[in-house]
């Protein structure tokens, strides 16, 4: 029932999601559109491209404007594990070199532990949001 909510909630708040699809290969290329596009490429099977919704930072939770201004600042985080390399094993985000991408716990009012919600944060300085724990990405545009 949760993985039904997830994604209905995500489209209550306009914050569209992406999934792998039946990506089990892998392969591709590494797309990106411009700062002002609207969204980023990630491969999937064959070497198409699937879009990355951007969502304004303005429309995240608040506790995850919070972790966008401590990540530009260097910190302090909250979890020991803030920062640590985000692996990508998932490959809903462009594909880089490991150690390209970081993440960031964003909190989760009520919960007793880390949650799902994270920031993942590339070397570039693009930002992507998941709500439910690597199973979808929005990508982080402008105010």
């Amino acid at each position: 029932m949760t993985c039904l909510l997830i994604p209905l909630m995500l489209a209550l708040l306009g914050l569209g999601a992406c999934t792998r699809g039946g990506d089990t290969s892998g392969g591709g290329t590494s797309g990106r559109t411009s700062a002002a596009g609207t969204g980023a490429s990630s491969p999937t099977a064959g070497g198409r491209a699937t879009t990355i919704p951007d969502v304004r930072e303005s429309d995240l939770p608040a506790e995850a404007r919070r972790i966008l201004r401590l990540i530009d600042q260097g910190g302090p985080f909250p979890y020991r594990k803030d920062g640590s390399v985000f692996g990508n094993r998932e490959r809903l985000l462009p594909r880089e070199a490991r150690g390209y991408y970081r993440e960031y716990t964003v909190p989760t009012p009520g919960s007793q532990d880390r949650g799902a919600r994270r920031l993942i944060a590339g070397k570039n300085g693009e930002r992507y949001y998941t709500a439910d724990h690597y199973r979808s990405f929005v990508r982080v545009a402008g105010p």
